[in-house]
């Protein structure tokens, strides 16, 4: 009861929508967490979406930890929500390297197609359990024997995968493509804003800042969010001194603090780009000059788990007038934040602020759109292009990113071939006999203010 009355309180005083709540009395609630589902706007988007997708729970443990048990890959479930065959396969793995550290066979690689597992067929089995329990253990140590057909093999092998305590490496397959007219084009996967980023981030750009290169193909497509201060920083570190003075993104909270911050008790300002590392991973970098590539557009690979402090580095960006250039597809429509709130050992997220560019402009909830099709100011350049499973990250014949170096070249994609798949979400938890449920929002969804 304690903790309900704390929960309609927090909600009343903090949620950005909190006159659209529908009251409820906390006493008829013996659980705390179905209460909190009910604490939020169940109002619709204007494409038919709910307002509030990004309400959620975690552990406080888990979510301070940045780590969790699993194999050390993401999964890519490719089928639609309702359709059988299910298909499955190896998005990415959580480390660039596949070596002893990573604890994976060879042929475990990006592609790898599930065929079935311990002795369940995947595609139409019926003991979805035996699945689920597979592919996202929760305990370290626990083994499962996995059917994969390998990327470009036509022959299906056994592979055992043992669970772990994974430490994912947020950036991953920095590289630099020359084109055929002699520009240089920076390659660079970004999958999570984690504190432990914020170093790999600054040496990444230095090593791009050093090959001198004309154009940068940020790869933000499995990118959930994270810190939005890191989302800054990258934003600097791209366009360097466009950048200096100017805001990477307003805040606003409910009308109960239309000038004060709720949680500083300081008024509100505009979150700058940073110019110096914040230290958020690693306190020794703090206060350190950032390296600046300063260039006039960026290419930004998107899919929809691309979120949040992702969207703000998009959003940030284009409200100085850098190009932002977007090939893949539609975004998950996140110009929202909160600060996580602990209680009890349960981390609660609810919305508490909505951001906007230094022109004012958030309003992509519906996601920001490649290619410009609807007229909206979520519109921007580039082109739609599929998730491309029959190429490694990085690889210039990987379609989203061949896309945008055809798009270099020529000014537009060219024809692109993708890969069979289709696009459903990657890390997706929990199958039924055929369908999926929503995503597991604690990785689809993250940011924090500082």
């Amino acid at each position: 009861m304690d903790e309900n009355n704390w929960l309609r309180s927090m909600s009343n005083e903090l949620y950005l929508w909190y006159d659209e709540i529908e009251d409820q009395d906390p006493a008829s609630f013996d659980d705390s967490l179905s209460y909190f589902e009910q604490l939020k706007t169940f109002a619709l988007t204007s494409s038919g979406s709910a307002k509030d997708r990004f309400h959620f729970t975690a552990p406080t443990e888990k979510w301070l930890s940045e780590m969790e048990v699993g194999y050390g890959l993401q999964w890519g479930l490719l089928s639609a929500p309702d359709e059988l065959p299910r298909r499955a396969v190896v998005a990415y793995l959580d480390n660039e390297r596949n070596d002893d550290d990573n604890n994976l066979p060879d042929t475990v690689t990006r592609g790898a197609k599930i065929v079935s597992v311990d002795g369940v067929e995947f595609d139409y089995g019926d003991d979805v359990d035996t699945l689920n329990n597979a592919l996202w253990p929760t305990t370290a140590g626990e083994s499962h024997t996995f059917e994969i057909l390998p990327l470009g093999a036509t022959d299906p092998v056994e592979v055992t995968l043992v669970a772990k305590v994974v430490e994912s490496d947020p950036v991953q397959h920095v590289k630099v493509e020359t084109t055929n007219s002699g520009r240089k084009v920076g390659y660079m996967l970004f999958n999570d804003h984690l504190a432990r980023a914020e170093s790999q981030l600054i040496s990444e750009v230095k090593l791009l800042v050093s090959e001198n290169i004309d154009d940068l193909v940020l790869d933000l497509r499995y990118n959930s969010g994270g810190y939005l201060g890191l989302a800054s920083e990258l934003a600097y570190m791209i366009a360097g001194d466009a950048s200096e003075g100017q805001a990477f993104e307003h805040i606003r909270f409910n009308d109960k603090y239309p000038e004060i911050h709720p949680f500083k008790g300081e008024p509100i300002t505009p979150t700058p780009f940073y110019t110096t590392a914040l230290g958020i991973g690693d306190e020794s970098l703090k206060g350190n000059p950032l390296p600046t590539l300063n260039l006039p557009r960026l290419f930004v690979l998107t899919g929809e788990n691309t979120c949040s402090a992702s969207e703000a580095i998009m959003n940030g960006l284009r409200g100085i007038d850098v190009e932002v250039i977007q090939i893949g597809g539609i975004t998950c429509g996140k110009p929202y934040g909160f600060y996580p709130l602990d209680n009890c050992g349960t981390t609660y997220f609810t919305i508490q602020f909505a951001g906007s560019n230094a022109k004012g402009f958030g309003d992509y909830t519906d996601g920001f759109f490649p290619g410009g099709h609807f007229g909206t100011g979520a519109d921007l350049p580039g082109c739609e292009v599929g998730d491309d499973f029959d190429h490694l990250l990085g690889d210039v014949n990987e379609a989203r990113f061949a896309a945008a170096l055809n798009y270099i070249e020529s000014g537009d994609c060219g024809e692109i071939t993708t890969s069979a798949f289709s696009e459903s979400g990657v890390n997706d938890h929990r199958l039924e006999p055929s369908v999926r449920v929503p995503k597991d929002l604690f990785r689809s969804s993250r940011i924090m203010v500082e």
